[in-house]
């Protein structure tokens, strides 16, 4: 191999020649095309010979794009330019899929609670029946004890109550009662992917609506109103990405837009973040209780393989929801509601729930506090994600993954078509904010912000 080999052209000229360099020229040569899905890269003494580096840089540079997802390795055959697919996941989601999660300093891309910070679920485990079973299988879906504690809770004087297999499992099931071709949903933009993924499985019609400070913003609701959607979907607290808590003045202010609508659409509210939230619980159902589905998840704050939520709404659209499980899973195990009624009563349960949220809240704080000191300026979040301004999304990335640092990229999370960003930032990466201890903000702060610059 020569230095005319076109493996070599990335890095040439190259003026960087540490690892980040390195990283960052052949990430831009992906992302440009010049190195197709599938082809080899340089070997690691090739490129070392070129630049005049150590081959231990040029590893340490191979490392961080296998860290973003952009390189897989195949042992002695080299690196190449990843090809491979996850079938089962969509676009959107395989792109936020971790690579190589062992070499990792720190991976907070995935939006995950911390496990420290979740209930114990011994003494509820203990307290379960030795036997599941239920007298038949047309029993009530919700168990009467779980069904009262949480109307004991819920935001609004909910018409009827269910439970489904989690929030998307209910948004799901709700939106296939309302979408048929070709018709419109308003969702949020920058929003959580598999909804996007979900009405276009659905042959719907993603119209975005941005947000500000407060939630959604109503001029933008308006305008989307004019297009006749079937449903908006919501996330009234700690907004996934962006940590925005919709206030009650704002969720007044969406109401009376709703209500102006021609055709007004269902509104279906997905509160997954309720435990941990240190948000107003708001919900558009006080003012519009035929017309919006509300739900509950408890994976944030209890356990995401829980795979329970509840969901509020009018009786008919919730009978409609609970015959059509009834022709697939049937009911939420009663194990399962058993287990979330003891986590959700038990004082020794309530009583860390609560200081989870008083973690996170203070653990959001601390990093933006020093987010500020290398003079980046965000509003601190809501709940456990962190969206964070940058000059260039796949730049960013790379000189995180350089650092041993992983965060999700923030494209999947834009609804194609929608308006730029009201701050003007070119790019976004979200930050998994709640996993991070308040002893080691400081370092991350500082990776973060070269981050934010880097491109």
């Amino acid at each position: 191999m020569t230095v005319h080999d076109p493996g070599l052209a990335p890095v040439l000229d190259l003026a960087d020649r540490t690892p980040r360099g390195i990283a960052g020229a052949y990430g831009r040569a992906i992302r440009a095309g010049e190195l197709r899905p599938g082809e080899r890269l340089p070997t690691v003494r090739d490129v070392a010979a070129a630049l005049g580096v150590s081959p231990a840089t040029v590893s340490s540079a191979w490392q961080a794009l296998r860290r973003t997802g952009l390189v897989v390795s195949r042992g002695r055959a080299g690196s190449f330019v990843r090809a491979e697919e996850v079938g089962w996941l969509s676009p959107r989601q395989r792109s936020l899929v971790g690579a190589e999660p062992d070499r990792l300093r720190l991976d907070l891309s995935r939006s995950t609670p911390d496990p420290a910070l979740l209930p114990d679920l011994g003494p509820a485990l203990h307290r379960v029946g030795q036997r599941a079973g239920t007298a038949a299988y047309q029993d009530e879906p919700v168990l009467p004890g779980l069904r009262d504690a949480l109307l004991a809770t819920w935001p609004y004087p909910a018409p009827a109550l269910t439970v489904v297999d989690g929030a998307t499992d209910g948004i799901a099931r709700t939106l296939e009662q309302v979408v048929g071709y070709g018709d419109r949903v308003v969702l949020e933009s920058p929003g959580f992917p598999p909804f996007f993924d979900l009405v276009e499985e659905l042959d719907g019609v993603v119209v975005p609506v941005g947000l500000d400070e407060q939630g959604v913003r109503p001029d933008a609701l308006r305008r989307a109103l004019e297009q006749q959607p079937v449903a908006v979907v919501l996330q009234p607290r700690a907004q996934n990405p962006t940590g925005v808590s919709t206030t009650a003045a704002r969720a007044r202010e969406l109401v009376d837009v709703l209500r102006r609508a021609k055709e007004p659409p269902w509104v279906v509210e997905d509160d997954h973040s309720a435990g941990i939230s240190t948000g107003a619980d708001v919900s558009l159902g006080t003012w519009l209780p035929e017309r919006v589905v509300h739900l509950r998840s408890f994976s944030k704050s209890h356990g995401p393989d829980l795979r329970i939520a509840a969901l509020s709404g009018p009786t008919e659209m919730v009978d409609r929801i609970v015959a059509r499980r009834m022709l697939g899973p049937g009911w939420t195990s009663r194990m399962l509601q058993t287990i979330l009624l003891d986590l959700l009563t038990a004082a020794p349960s309530v009583e860390q729930v609560t200081e989870a949220r008083r973690q996170y809240f203070a653990r959001q704080r601390v990093l933006v506090d020093a987010l500020a000191r290398h003079g980046v300026e965000v509003p601190t979040p809501d709940g456990i994600n962190l969206w964070l301004p940058v000059t260039e999304e796949r730049a960013a990335l790379v000189e995180l993954a350089a650092a041993g640092i992983r965060v999700a990229g923030g494209s999947p999370f834009l609804a194609a078509g929608a308006a730029p960003d009201r701050t003007g930032a070119a790019g976004f990466v979200r930050v998994t904010s709640g996993l991070v201890h308040p002893a080691d903000a400081p370092e991350l702060a500082r990776a973060l912000a070269a981050a934010a610059r880097a491109g």
